[in-house]
């Protein structure tokens, strides 16, 4: 029974770090985005204290699991003898028990998640060639960061994307806005994926001082293409007014120049007769 069990538990966790997908379903030329469920590791380890979950988890995804101790919850460096009982115990608070159990449940089931980022994706490698879908893996944190970009990896953290009325959000204690939490939502789990990734491929410039102007037009660019990668208007304001106005008046500025623009002063004058309108 006991080689039964650990023939069961070793099938267990390789069904949870892979997603299973029968070949020659979907579109073959367009590739399949899947979000890695790391999370189901990550909570089968701080639930169970499963020594093979961790094991999993350093060896399957070890950029994963340094970025989340060392990065998103700033518990020590993942090389710290010590790390793996600080990383348990940080989440046997009865608070993040609970986030564990909610998110697990929220999303037993992310093919909507995988759906609309495949489609998002494959809009946004038409827009700008030659772009490389990151690896896209979901994870569980502690209320801070909701997406993680870098070294060619996305993490999405569920426990902020619980829904607007999820009772941890409303505490005080957190002290989320009603605007915030009304963006702490499943849909808007792909707009940040997109608009995080962008941002990491085009940063804000940082050559002087940016006034809050540039800092708004340099947004409204990244959340324009954003809206037009998921092919809806999740923002509107009027810096992606006015980027669609000026993108839609100058068909020979690509999307990639509008990006790489670092001139925001430039950019800001180009939509000056807007701003001085509103």
């Amino acid at each position: 029974m006991r080689k039964y069990y650990t023939l069961l538990l070793a099938l267990m966790l390789v069904c949870i770090g892979c997603e299973w997908r029968l070949s020659g379903s979907g579109n073959e030329s367009e590739p399949e985005v899947v979000v890695e469920r790391y999370d189901r590791i990550q909570s089968l380890y701080l639930t169970t204290g499963d020594f093979s979950a961790l094991q999993q988890m350093n060896t399957g995804y070890p950029q994963q699991t340094r970025t989340l101790i060392e990065d998103v919850l700033r518990i020590g460096q993942v090389n710290d003898p010590e790390i793996n009982v600080k990383f348990l115990n940080f989440f046997q608070d009865t608070t993040l028990q609970i986030l564990i159990a909610d998110a697990e449940r929220e999303y037993a089931n992310m093919d909507d998640v995988d759906r609309d980022l495949t489609e998002a994706f494959s809009r946004l490698q038409t827009m700008l060639p030659g772009i490389e879908i990151p690896q896209i893996y979901a994870q569980i944190g502690s209320l801070d960061q909701s997406i993680i970009v870098g070294n060619g990896i996305l993490g999405i953290s569920l426990d902020k994307y619980m829904g607007r009325n999820y009772p941890l959000y409303l505490r005080e204690t957190y002290g989320y806005t009603d605007e915030q939490r009304r963006m702490m939502t499943r849909e808007y789990i792909v707009p940040d994926c997109i608009g995080f990734f962008l941002l990491s491929l085009y940063p804000m410039p940082y050559n002087h001082e940016l006034t809050q102007l540039e800092r708004d037009v340099h947004f409204g660019k990244v959340q324009w293409v954003v809206n037009q990668a998921l092919n809806r208007t999740v923002f509107n304001t009027l810096y992606t007014r006015n980027v669609g106005h000026y993108m839609n008046s100058h068909p020979q500025v690509t999307i990639d120049q509008m990006l790489k623009s670092t001139n925001l002063v430039q950019t800001s004058t180009l939509f000056r007769d807007s701003f001085q309108s509103k």
